[in-house]
């Protein structure tokens, strides 16, 4: 795989609707095509749980991708930079976004909403610091916890810019898997008897199976061809 998009995403299942996680990742390969690369149910979304998970995947043979998306949780990179400590590591911008809208009140979301989503779509990674750097410091005396949150991680959020620019859109955010899990949300939710995390296992896993069969090529994946240059050009400049 070229890219691998990692998220837990929780389901109804278990006694009294308890609530498991879903390790899941999907990758693309170097033609563009998208697969389902794990599913495995959880009871924490931990550090231990993804480092067991990522190291079945190597026992399998998946070789460490080029670039690995994510939310903010620290268990997930943890186990990420243990299994494949040469992996770039991408943080899902949306979710970077929700991150600093909790610290604010409900009057400044918007704006937030539209800085974020304005220094995500910068043409280059200085600009979209600088743009996260202003962002902060009109919230760091009122709100500090909020600018020290637009401020944490910024490493991690401009990773992307490393590779070919027709495929930033795939790579900015962990929508490929959310995007996914949305249609299957909504057949879940109406089974009422989805009460074991084996059955929650197989059916999800069967509607992801059906769904990939629409999955597109990902925008770009003809730049792939030569990635690795295009990769060390990009990190020496």
């Amino acid at each position: 795989m070229v890219f691998t998009w990692a998220d837990g995403v929780y389901l109804g299942a278990g006694p009294d609707d308890e609530r498991r996680v879903f390790l899941t990742v999907l990758g693309a390969d170097r033609q563009g095509r998208k697969q389902l690369v794990a599913l495995q149910e959880a009871m924490a979304e931990s550090a231990a749980a993804w480092e067991g998970l990522f190291a079945d995947l190597q026992a399998r043979g998946l070789r460490a991708p080029h670039l690995n998306v994510a939310d903010g949780a620290e268990g997930l990179w943890s186990a990420v930079s243990k299994a494949w400590p040469e992996t770039a590591q991408q943080r899902c911008w949306l979710h970077k976004g929700r991150n600093v809208e909790e610290k604010l009140p409900k009057e400044h979301h918007a704006a937030v909403h539209a800085a974020i989503s304005e220094a995500m779509h910068a043409e280059t990674a200085p600009l979209a610091s600088a743009k996260l750097e202003k962002l902060a410091k009109s919230y760091e005396r009122r709100y500090p916890k909020a600018a020290a949150c637009i401020r944490d991680d910024r490493e991690r959020l401009v990773a992307y810019y490393q590779f070919p620019p027709a495929t930033w859109i795939h790579l900015r955010t962990t929508n490929a898997i959310e995007s996914v899990f949305a249609p299957i949300r909504q057949r879940t939710d109406a089974m009422k008897r989805l009460r074991t995390a084996e059955f929650a296992n197989a059916v999800t896993y069967a509607l992801i199976e059906k769904l990939a069969k629409t999955w597109r090529r990902i925008r770009g994946y003809r730049d792939l061809i030569d990635l690795p240059m295009a990769v060390a050009k990009r990190r020496a400049a």
